[in-house]
């Protein structure tokens, strides 16, 4: 039997220059734990969904990212209110790089990792 997932998104990947900073500013920003698979083809540090079933994953991997906000956006969600998610980001070493966006579902706010990512991060209604 095969696995058809209900959205477009299976997982999503983001290069990093150094993995421990890397999980470090995650784990802080995020709330989540993101955990070193050793089993990998290569040092991946994974963010494990709520319901696998149904939630999306994120991988953390050595590479090189886009230029400075360039690449795709990614958008998560992260524990607490969000004005609280954006002064996280700033203390681990992000930038946050907007006010919060008001859309029907929730808001958001874009950032930049320390790598230069460009990060969404989500707060639902």
């Amino acid at each position: 039997m095969s696995y058809k997932p209900k959205d477009f998104l299976v997982w999503g990947e983001l290069p990093v220059r150094d993995m421990e900073k890397a999980i470090a500013f995650y784990a802080e920003v995020t709330g989540a734990t993101p955990e070193l698979d050793p089993n990998a083809p290569h040092p991946m540090a994974v963010f494990k969904p709520a319901d696998p079933a149904t939630g999306v994953a994120l991988h953390l991997y050595p590479g090189k990212p886009a230029q400075q906000g360039q690449g795709p956006t990614l958008h998560l969600a992260a524990d607490g209110a969000l004005e609280d998610v954006m002064t996280r980001v700033e203390k681990a070493g992000g930038k946050v790089v907007s006010d919060p966006i008001q859309i029907p579902a929730g808001r958001f706010f874009y950032a930049t990792d320390p790598d230069g990512n460009s990060v969404g991060f989500f707060e639902g209604t």
